[in-house]
């Protein structure tokens, strides 16, 4: 809709019939359509700050899940929300960065644990996307968009189906690794 070029590398093969959690790094508001490239349909987790957006954030309210980062009876709902959409055949895509946090992109910050205790519960495969550029076209928390080419690097998914709760962390890492290898 913005006539930008863009470019999706899908590093591994996905089937239709099973979900994933999305993982992607998060440097500006254009990552969410950036993400959109991802020829999955899926469920965004995302801040309710983004309900304050003119028509955007009303229809992003009524088709994902959102999440009041401040308050936890807020993550713990959206937590249930996200179980429930994945229990529907829903894939998800989440932001483990929390927002966008980094003042130099393209530098990953450290990353929640929600999506990946998710998918260890789920035994569902993370899938992590670094997103290349998005940066440059929208600068973080400006709504001015640059010329660009948006990349999309879909990489290899991780099995979750042997991994423990004690595994979070060490799963949460080497999709970081990952994502930052993609940057």
């Amino acid at each position: 809709m913005v006539f930008l070029p863009y470019k999706v590398e899908c590093k591994t093969s996905l089937s239709k019939n099973q979900q994933y959690i999305f993982c992607s790094n998060h440097f500006s508001y254009f990552d969410i359509v950036a993400m959109g490239l991802n020829p999955f349909n899926t469920i965004f987790v995302g801040k309710t700050s983004l309900n304050r957006i003119p028509l955007f954030g009303w229809m992003y309210s009524k088709l994902h899940i959102t999440v009041n980062r401040k308050k936890l009876r807020s993550k713990y709902s959206s937590y249930l929300k996200s179980k429930n959409a994945i229990d529907e055949g829903k894939s998800l895509a989440i932001f483990p960065e929390g927002g966008i946090v980094c003042d130099i992109p393209p530098k990953l910050m450290s990353f929640k644990d929600g999506a990946f205790r998710l998918a260890i519960e789920k035994k569902i495969p993370i899938v992590p996307v670094s997103i290349k550029n998005t940066w440059k076209i929208m600068p973080p928390n400006k709504f001015l968009l640059h010329c660009g080419k948006v990349h999309l690097i879909i990489h290899e998914k991780i099995d979750t189906n042997q991994l423990k709760e004690e595994d979070v962390e060490a799963l949460k890492q080497k999709t970081f690794q990952i994502i930052e290898g993609g940057l």
